[in-house]
């Protein structure tokens, strides 16, 4: 696999600029938002008309509403002009939103601030389908783990910075002067370096725009619909907001009222949870060999669900009395609340990034704006059901603020479980992510050689039963396997062979054979990559047998690159027939080195079965 690490991306004028511009603007929001919520609770009580408490949650409805009203037609102008331009329009409208804001600090206006507040939501309503529907128009496909996973780091780093800035700039003694050339000048760093992101053409500049808000969010609702996977990420993606909105605005009551802290308490908090979803969304990318790998999503749904829990359980019994932010930092009863909190923010990673990269991947290229904008649509709806949520199971109900994380914990689980069934991809892949991260040490050379688009066949040595597992997650691409019957109704491996519509065949059946050959070249035709284990069985002593002639026959059928692959070090594993059966006798070795090498691929007219024969000879060499 290609290894393209963040910190090179971070040097390409294609994503630079894009990434210093979206995470300007999450910074320059929240600078904005929380200032304006400070300054309303504690300078401006006497010059409303109504609570401070009601402007408060009605500041936080102003912000939110764009996103219903707005997404869908955003979508469709993103689709159909160049979204690098759009970011700059919308970014050009900051710096107005932001110069109006700044008279109105100064003024101390807050009525209209609370207006622009409406404004800068309706410019990240805009913002948004621009933003990461243009990812995959500039990064390579083995690329847009890496640039999601900085983009989600960028992001909650800008908003834990911005929201401590807001802090420290409502407590001056001349706020609302700060407060405006702040927002102002970083509205114009936004723009300035929106100016750098490179164009990103039309993909559908043909699609008609009409202003009907109502009836274009059915139909880009619809649009999101259509691909039951793709509708399953914008799922989880909302469900992680909701998790994310939920835990966070509870944060300050719980440092509060069950650990003791102050304001700084919290601020440490938000550090905690915001560093951790920083770390997993790096490590995401780390862990799925910078590539989309949605065998990960459930490693981070698994981790909320414990470490959500762990808040309720790690939480003190009584109340420690409130204490000085050192106090409270170095207290040895609160370090598992504090380890907890990471974690849950490392899991919301580990869970996040690869549901973005698979929704921007899988949507069509000339709808991908759109999906993005019927995700934001849902997030906003979900963002609006944690709030709800809250009122009913706190307020309502009278539950404690640890028993609700208690609630949200098991209430994870249950969604995930959910999802999992409805895609079963997730469950699978998760499987096949913990097979070669655990019982061996996998290392892949060369597997590129696989084409990245069309019908390719693969042909490998066959050792273990743990084969396609292996290859399933080696190969940058879904890959399906033509195996054995009698391994494929083994009863575990029978469940996960269906999973990933393996073709069964019985060797020495003719028609079983002929059945099977016919389905494997459907298959090329449609453009999937196919495995075949040429030995038609598992080897018995460790050498590769003589391959079927059959082989032969689907390359006439098929027309496709032949790539041969080698898999070293199995022979000896829990798995192979090394010393007997497998299963049955003690392993010779458990957490194997295991290397699977890709040769370059073949023309189906040089290609025929011994010669293949040849080349996965060559490349296992004498490491079986």
């Amino acid at each position: 696999m290609s290894d393209m690490p963040q910190s090179r991306l971070l040097t390409k004028r294609r994503f630079l600029p894009y990434f210093i511009t979206q995470a300007l603007g999450a910074f320059n929001d929240n600078v904005y938002k929380n200032v304006l919520l400070i300054l309303i609770a504690f300078s401006a009580p006497g010059t409303l008309p109504f609570s401070s408490d009601l402007i408060i949650n009605l500041a936080a409805g102003l912000f939110i509403l764009p996103f219903f009203l707005f997404s869908a037609s955003a979508g469709v102008l993103s689709d159909k002009f160049d979204k690098a331009k759009i970011m700059r329009i919308v970014k050009l409208a900051e710096i107005v939103i932001m110069s109006l804001a700044a008279i109105a600090f100064i003024t101390e206006s807050y009525l209209m601030l609370l207006l622009l507040l409406f404004l800068m939501g309706t410019q990240s309503a805009f913002f948004g389908p621009a933003k990461y529907a243009l990812l995959p128009q500039h990064l390579k496909k083995e690329e847009l783990v890496s640039g999601n996973a900085l983009v989600e780091t960028g992001t909650f780093l800008a908003i834990l910075i911005g929201t401590l800035l807001a802090g420290i700039i409502a407590n001056q003694s001349h706020a609302p002067y700060i407060a405006a050339i702040s927002v102002v000048s970083f509205a114009i760093f936004g723009y300035l370096s929106s100016r750098w992101i490179p164009e990103a053409k039309a993909s559908n500049p043909t699609i008609p725009f009409h202003w009907r808000p109502i009836r274009q969010t059915k139909h880009t609702l619809a649009i999101a619909h259509k691909d039951k996977t793709i509708f399953q990420c914008i799922m989880g993606i909302s469900w992680f907001w909701f998790l994310g909105a939920s835990y966070l605005t509870q944060l300050p009551n719980f440092a509060k009222l069950y650990l003791g802290g102050n304001a700084a308490a919290v601020s440490f908090l938000l550090t905690l949870f915001s560093v951790g979803i920083a770390i997993g969304s790096l490590l995401c990318d780390r862990l799925s060999g910078h590539r989309i790998e949605p065998g990960i999503v459930p490693l981070g749904s698994l981790g909320i669900t414990v470490f959500g829990a762990g808040l309720m359980f790690m939480s003190p019994n009584t109340a420690p009395e409130t204490m000085g932010i050192a106090a409270f930092i170095t207290d040895p009863t609160l370090l598992g609340v504090f380890i907890s909190l990471l974690m849950l923010g490392v899991s919301g990673g580990i869970f996040i990034v690869p549901l973005y990269a698979m929704m921007q991947h899988r949507a069509k290229e000339n709808e991908r704006a759109q999906i993005i904008a019927a995700n934001n649509i849902w997030n906003s709806i979900f963002m609006v059901a944690s709030a709800i949520s809250a009122i009913l199971i706190l307020s309502i109900l009278a539950f404690s603020i640890p028993a609700f994380f208690l609630i949200l914990a098991v209430l994870n689980l249950m969604v995930m479980i959910y999802i999992y069934v409805q895609v079963p991809d997730f469950f699978w892949r998760f499987l096949v992510w913990l097979v070669s991260h655990t019982l061996y040490r996998v290392r892949h050379k060369d597997l590129l050689n696989i084409p990245a688009k069309g019908g390719a066949l693969v042909i490998s040595n066959h050792v273990s039963y743990m084969d396609a597992l292996l290859l399933a997650g080696a190969c940058p691409r879904p890959i399906r396997f033509l195996m054995d019957r009698d391994i494929y109704n083994l009863p575990l491996i029978k469940t996960f062979c269906r999973a990933c519509k393996v073709i069964p065949i019985d060797a020495t059946d003719r028609k079983s054979i002929l059945k099977a050959f016919i389905q494997v070249s459907k298959h090329l035709e449609d453009g999937d990559v196919v495995c075949v284990f040429p030995e038609g069985q598992l080897t018995s002593d460790g050498e590769i047998g003589p391959f079927m002639r059959g082989i032969d026959l689907i390359i006439r059928r098929s027309p496709v690159p032949v790539v041969p692959v080698a898999l070293q070090g199995l022979w000896g594993s829990y798995f192979s027939h090394e010393g007997g059966r497998a299963l049955l006798k003690r392993p010779k070795r458990f957490w194997s080195k295991v290397n699977i090498i890709a040769g370059d691929p073949i023309t189906p007219e040089e290609a025929n079965s011994d010669m293949l024969r040849d080349q996965v000879l060559i490349l296992r060499g004498k490491n079986r």
